[in-house]
């Protein structure tokens, strides 16, 4: 999980941490990294930066609820 704190977001810091975690990766042999998170507005940022990062979105999960 990635957060960066309200006061402290929008210089860059979720990208660097995202940049280290994937240099880390690469490292350590990994070959394929995958990032989740919502598809609400809230979000938005997360999605923006992992796509700005070369990450690309593979809708391949179907998620069915019910209101009980």
């Amino acid at each position: 999980m990635i957060a960066v704190d309200p006061d402290y977001q929008r210089r860059g810091i979720g990208t660097a941490l995202v940049e280290f975690a994937l240099d880390w990766m690469k490292v350590a042999g990994m070959s394929v990294a995958m990032v989740q998170t919502g598809g609400d507005p809230n979000h938005a940022p997360a999605r923006c930066t992992y796509e700005k990062l070369g990450f690309g979105l593979l809708p391949t999960i179907a998620r069915y609820f019910k209101k009980l």
